[in-house]
């Protein structure tokens, strides 16, 4: 499908837009889809070089996405009916083959620059523009600018001393060379995150010697993969439209049923049953599937955990390993870390090939010529150091960015004592500038009657795509020329957030949703904790009105 868009001018080498996307994740390639047919000048920065957004980006050995299709896709007929997937969770290979046939299906690069790495973004108030500078010296001036660079993009080092001293190969799991030197060589992974899980998974079959630095050990589910033929795909089809609207009526934005009321209505014989059967599905149906209260009560959470390790603990059969990979007691409250899936990580780490650092007893004190001498004063020698330690989340990719509000102050200044949003869509000082899945407005699903683990990212971003583009035709319809989030609406976002987060057990532990990964961040919830529908239903009702926004209108002065 070719979408037909209204020619872009430039004016002294600058291309003036209605609508500046920066990103061409699923964000950026559904909202230039979606702005497109609203006949507006529309036109997407990426720093990459091609879309894709994380799966661009993601090439790590064992790089694979973690929610399952059908749920893990875009929901538009004309691209999902001539393409099937070959397994229940898509390599990163397979997604960049995904998103090639989506930009032939959609037509998308004609509108796409790519290798535009946005480093200056400035608001003129006497013009009410945007002007957006690229490191390449590419300029767009827009009315509205609409940052849909992710939750996953500024990649975080570690401050471990002498660092870069290191002379072998020094790795960030999200900028992966095009030749790793891990095959037949000695090598650590640093870190215990979806992406160490997934890296550790694939290097331990061919190192000659693996080094695995943990800090706390991940509470993994198995993933259990499975090939997918292309007649249960074509028969699936049948009901994509009915499956892709209850993702997005859903909390999580997958098509999964929870169960009704709390696991204490169950005795001990009938939870272990229905546990059994939920990790049977593999996934995340132990707990998307599974009854709401282990993230508000401890017990319950305890009761989760004990199943888990009963069933990861035999997979171990090295003592010292398993009692650090799988405690008597939890490592941290079950689900207040996000759970990676795994195939075979327990027995991977298993080998005896393997070495694993507990980073709390035995901390990095530096890194060397040769590799890095932890606290007991041993230096492990590597040819190569994978840190998979991930990214600033949520706010990293904005405060990178250098984006000058209308007060000139910058995301980072904006943000030094924590983030402001009105409905995670708008900041004060910007006006015109709308996220999508950003901070406060990415879903953790964590309140008191609906505790889970994460939102399923493409339902909840076509779901807030399709908000900001009704906002867009609504302030087009009526003659606003800008709105931009009050103050005292962004702290009672920011109250409600907090206040529905105080009554989990998510501020017991340090973890990325609270910021608390990255040193000297302001340690707060980062996501809203309501579900799709809900956030849907809250934007829907603020925007009707613009209640929390100061409007102005092309007839004001």
């Amino acid at each position: 499908m070719s979408s037909t868009t209204p020619q872009i001018h430039e004016t002294n080498g600058v291309s003036v837009l209605d609508v500046l996307l920066i990103g061409a994740g699923f964000g950026g390639c559904y909202g230039l889809y979606k702005l497109r047919q609203l006949g507006l000048k529309v036109h997407v920065f990426e720093a990459g070089s091609y879309l894709g957004g994380v799966w661009h980006w993601n090439t790590y050995p064992g790089a694979r996405v973690d929610s399952e299709i059908p749920y893990y896709q875009f929901s538009m007929r004309e691209v999902w009916r001539k393409w099937n997937w070959s397994e229940r969770f898509p390599s990163g290979d397979e997604l960049k083959a995904y998103f090639k046939h989506v930009d032939e299906t959609l037509d998308l690069s004609k509108d796409i620059t790519y290798s535009a790495n946005v480093i200056d973004v400035r608001y003129d108030e006497s013009t009410m523009k945007w002007t957006v500078t690229t490191e390449n010296g590419q300029k767009a001036l827009c009315k509205y600018l609409i940052c849909a660079t992710g939750s996953s993009f500024k990649a975080h080092y570690p401050d471990f001393k002498n660092l870069h001293t290191f002379q072998g190969q020094l790795i960030h799991s999200t900028r992966w060379p095009a030749v790793a030197n891990t095959k037949n060589t000695r090598v650590a992974v640093v870190g215990s995150g979806a992406t160490a899980v997934q890296c550790t998974q694939e290097i331990a079959k061919e190192a000659s010697h693996l080094t695995v630095y943990i800090r706390t050990a991940s509470i993994s589910l198995p993933m259990f993969q499975r090939s997918m033929s292309e007649l249960e795909q074509r028969v699936a089809k049948s009901t994509y439209r009915s499956m892709f609207s209850y993702c997005r009526n859903s909390k999580s934005g997958l098509g999964y049923d929870t169960q009704p009321g709390s696991v204490y209505d169950l005795n001990d014989q009938e939870r272990e049953e229905l546990w059994e059967e939920l990790w049977n599905r593999g996934g995340f149906n132990f707990n998307q599937a599974n009854y709401r209260d282990f993230l508000v009560d401890q017990k319950a959470g305890e009761l989760m955990y004990e199943f888990w390790a009963k069933k990861t603990r035999p997979r171990l059969k090295n003592p010292a390993k398993s009692a650090f990979l799988v405690p008597q007691k939890a490592p941290f409250a079950f689900g207040t870390k996000r759970s990676s899936l795994e195939q075979d990580y327990y027995e991977r780490l298993d080998q005896d090939n393997v070495d694993i650092v507990d980073l709390k007893a035995n901390p990095i004190q530096e890194f060397t010529e040769k590799g890095i001498i932890s606290q007991d004063g041993v230096e492990r020698e590597f040819d190569t150091i994978v840190m998979a330690t991930g990214f600033d989340a949520m706010t990293g990719s904005l405060t990178n960015m250098n984006i000058h509000g209308r007060d000139g102050l910058t995301f980072q200044e904006r943000w030094k004592d924590g983030v402001f949003t009105h409905l995670g869509l708008c900041s004060s000082g910007c006006p015109n500038l709308f996220m999508i899945y950003g901070p406060q407005g990415k879903l953790l699903l964590t309140t008191k009657s609906a505790p889970t683990a994460f939102t399923n990212g493409p339902p909840f971003i076509e779901s807030q795509v399709d908000v900001l583009v009704d906002l867009i035709k609504k302030l087009q319809r009526e003659g606003i020329r800008s709105i931009e989030g009050q103050r005292s609406a962004e702290e009672q976002w920011k109250k409600a957030i907090q206040d529905a987060n105080d009554q989990t057990l998510l501020p017991l532990t340090d973890s990325w949703y609270m910021g608390a990964n990255i040193p000297g961040k302001p340690r707060e919830q980062l996501n809203y904790l309501g579900g799709i529908e809900q956030y849907i239903r809250e934007c829907r009702t603020a925007l009707k009105t613009l209640e929390g926004f100061t409007v102005l209108y092309d007839t004001d002065k």
